[in-house]
């Protein structure tokens, strides 16, 4: 029986190669908005209901377009305020629907990175010749708008099929975030070309602390506080990397902007953090670690 999904191998946390992210810093730190266009009534999907309720769900549309009309203005301005630039998870789509807020973020120098074409259409099901249309017209849409290459992945809602990362990474990305195991960038085993996981929590991320559990603003800050503390002190045996993917029609509700721009303010205050992007941090991993990482790695194996 086959115990793992095979898209990486096992290294232990307190056995791997040691990384060192530059100018000695201890984290490398970077924050994922993920800037999402969603369908009011997408394409059925067999698979997956798109809408908690009855098409037209305008509730549920409504309160997402939010973060596109007004919460991404204040999180935009927050983090401008605290020096950090965004690595946008992006529903392609959004470059044509909405491209203000696209020329918004590329204005500060932020990354784009790919999450599908809309946040209402799921790679599950699709043919490989589906699939690849949505990758290359990710890599089409993001060079047309942006200028950019595109180098990372983060799958549209977080749904795959079994040849997803083959296919990112032939294609010519570098990155993916949708493997959650670690708190340092890892090798994931394709079969053409080299790609790597980047870090990019779940825990720290707004949709799984606001609309899950339930938490509070202030207590949203303490919690990145927390974890930025752990992997900073860490981090100076071998560097971490710590991620905060954001949401604009949560976190850039009126009454949970100041507690997040709080959070921000104290993490990038630390003299020993890298201020990054996604693709920055995989081209130094692939630059200077994959290899050895691979190497260092065993394979998980079978059961008996």
């Amino acid at each position: 029986m086959k115990r793992d999904p095979g898209f990486y191998d096992y290294l232990p946390y307190t056995e791997r190669p040691a990384i060192r992210w530059p100018n000695g810093a201890r984290v490398a730190f970077w924050v994922a908005p993920n800037i999402e266009y969603y369908e009011l009534a997408p394409p059925k999907n067999p698979s997956r209901a798109a809408w908690a309720r009855p098409t037209p769900d305008v509730l549920n549309y409504s309160y997402r377009d939010y973060g596109n009309r007004a919460g991404f203005w204040r999180m935009l301005e927050s983090m401008k305020r605290c020096g950090m630039r965004g690595s946008v998870s992006l529903n392609v789509a959004m470059c044509e629907h909405h491209p203000e807020v696209i020329k918004a973020c590329a204005d500060e120098g932020w990354e784009f990175y790919s999450h599908g074409t809309y946040n209402t259409r799921y790679l599950m099901g699709m043919s490989e010749a589906q699939e690849r249309a949505v990758i290359q017209d990710s890599i089409d849409t993001i060079k047309k708008h942006t200028g950019q290459k595109l180098d990372g992945w983060l799958a549209p809602a977080l749904t795959y099929t079994e040849r997803t990362m083959d296919l990112v990474a032939e294609m010519g990305l570098s990155y993916v975030c949708d493997l959650f195991h670690d708190d340092q960038p890892g090798p994931v085993k394709v079969k053409k070309g080299q790609l790597t996981s980047i870090p990019y929590s779940l825990e720290m991320n707004d949709v799984i602390v606001y609309n899950v559990n339930l938490v509070s603003p202030r207590r949203y800050a303490d919690i990145l506080k927390r974890q930025f503390d752990r992997l900073y002190a860490e981090g100076e045996k071998s560097g971490t990397v710590m991620c905060i993917p954001l949401h604009p029609y949560l976190v850039g509700q009126p009454y949970r902007l100041a507690a997040f721009e709080e959070a921000l303010s104290y993490i990038t205050s630390h003299d020993k953090v890298w201020l990054a992007t996604g693709r920055e941090i995989a081209q130094h991993f692939n630059a200077h670690y994959h290899d050895a990482f691979a190497a260092a790695a065993q394979p998980v194996g079978e059961a008996p």
